[in-house]
């Protein structure tokens, strides 16, 4: 159980770090502003949606091997959860309605958000490891 957990986690990590630095930067090197938006638009929702299955899946998988690792993995969940439930149409509204200002802070707290989850996500595979 404890190597299918380490192996489950380590995806969730590694999916969330190719997004974040992988996939996302290269839409931005490779496309034009007017493409990669709706393109990153149209890919958040099913992001969040994996994250939150993935993780909320290893929290109740690690529980037996480790509370403090499937704990972390709950607040991961229910931290995308609010992002993609609340944050996300915040984001969009603002980019929307040409609110620049609000868009810059909601994003910052978005990436600050997924940061801290890659951290965490990063934590999990080294205490399960």
């Amino acid at each position: 159980m404890t190597s299918l957990a380490l192996l489950l986690s380590a995806i969730l990590f590694g999916g969330m770090t190719f997004f974040s630095f992988g996939f996302a930067p290269v839409l931005f090197k490779q496309l034009p502003m007017a493409q990669v938006r709706p393109l990153l638009r149209g890919r958040f929702p099913y992001y969040y949606l994996v994250v939150i299955v993935l993780s909320a899946m290893r929290a109740i998988a690690v529980i037996v091997v480790s509370a403090l690792a499937a704990g972390v993995l709950g607040l991961i969940c229910l931290s995308t959860v609010y992002a993609r439930q609340i944050l996300m149409p915040q984001v969009n509204a603002a980019t929307d309605r040409g609110d620049e200002s609000m868009f810059k802070r909601l994003h910052g707290l978005s990436v600050i958000i997924q940061l801290v989850q890659i951290g965490l996500a990063g934590c999990v595979v080294v205490l399960l490891a």
